[in-house]
């Protein structure tokens, strides 16, 4: 049994995380500020240990890392669009926590931190797919702070020693992403709409394309990053290696559901990449991953489980 700290572990993709590593049997310690991890997204985790607190004050990041194996990243306002809207609230979260992070875990002698990096440090370079040898192109301040905590992560390793492995996500998606905020992925978004009977905001003309990853793909991904003996220093997306436009998305998801609703075309949003699409060659070297829940079987349980929050908040 080893110990893990999921920081940002009552987030969406964090609890997943907490409840996978919990699952094999191991110690898990959260540390969240809240701000948009929900408590209640571990109430159905048993033994996790919770601390609430702010990463950007050293403390809450020295008592979080204390005696820990392995530290797994999260903890980020994830939002291109939020970032925009507010980029030195953005930049506390998502690069000053960091570095706290960074730093505290280096001092405990945790054997591995493991990043949440993202595909919008790509920007709109052309190449498809994307490779982790290209250069950084961000177009928002989510995607800058991204990439420079990723290049922190790389000169940890080269200039202390300390390993650290960045996992590059891909518009992941899946159960517990919170479908009422503004800033939540477009999966959960449409879900939503086409579940209650509206259509969906698409931004721009639709022809956007995205390598949608369910998040037991990215879980089973961070996992394998934690002790992969050729991985340390390295950035390896994580995600199907395919890619959807949303007007396809939103076929798609019509026809799971049994709907048939049109999109509402808005203004493109500030920062928004064109096309994303993973070359997942490095995971597959380096960690043995690949894809173990399909685009399809994803959606199908991603819109249950709306469906289930729907009917909930319904009968309350």
């Amino acid at each position: 049994m080893s110990s893990y700290l999921v920081t940002g572990g009552a987030g969406f993709i964090g609890s997943h995380l907490s409840e996978e590593l919990v699952r094999r049997g191991h110690r898990v310690r959260v540390v969240d500020s809240l701000v948009t991890g929900k408590r209640h997204n571990l109430d159905h985790i048993s033994g996790v240990e919770f601390i609430e607190g702010d990463l950007a004050e050293m403390p809450v990041a020295e008592k979080a890392v204390a005696g820990m194996d392995y530290v797994l990243h999260q903890a980020a306002i994830p939002s291109v669009p939020r970032s925009v809207n507010d980029p030195i609230r953005s930049h506390r979260a998502n690069l000053d926590a960091t570095i706290n992070v960074l730093v505290a875990a280096r001092d405990a002698k945790v054997k591995r931190l493991v990043f949440a990096g993202s595909s919008s440090e790509y920007g709109n370079t052309p190449t498809l797919p994307k490779r982790e040898d290209m250069p950084a192109n961000p177009l928002s301040p989510y995607a800058l702070q991204k990439n420079a905590a990723v290049v922190y992560c790389q000169l940890f390793t080269r200039l202390y020693g300390f390993e650290t492995v960045t996992i590059r996500y891909f518009n992941v998606f899946g159960p517990r992403q919170d479908p009422g905020s503004p800033y939540s992925g477009v999966i959960s978004l449409f879900a939503t709409a086409l579940l209650v009977g509206k259509p969906p905001t698409i931004y721009g003309d639709g022809e956007q394309t995205r390598d949608f990853t369910y998040v037991a793909n990215v879980v089973d991904g961070v996992l394998r990053a934690c002790e992969a003996p050729k991985a340390a220093g390295e950035i390896i997306n994580v995600a199907t290696g395919t890619r959807i436009s949303l007007n396809e998305l939103l076929k798609v998801m019509n026809r799971i559901v049994g709907t048939n609703l049109p999109a509402i075309y808005s203004e493109t949003r500030a920062g928004d990449v064109k096309d994303s699409q993973a070359d997942i060659t490095k995971a597959k070297t380096l960690l043995g991953y690949t894809p173990i829940v399909s685009f399809e079987d994803g959606l199908k349980m991603t819109l249950e489980w709306c469906r289930s929050e729907i009917a909930t908040a319904a009968s309350r």
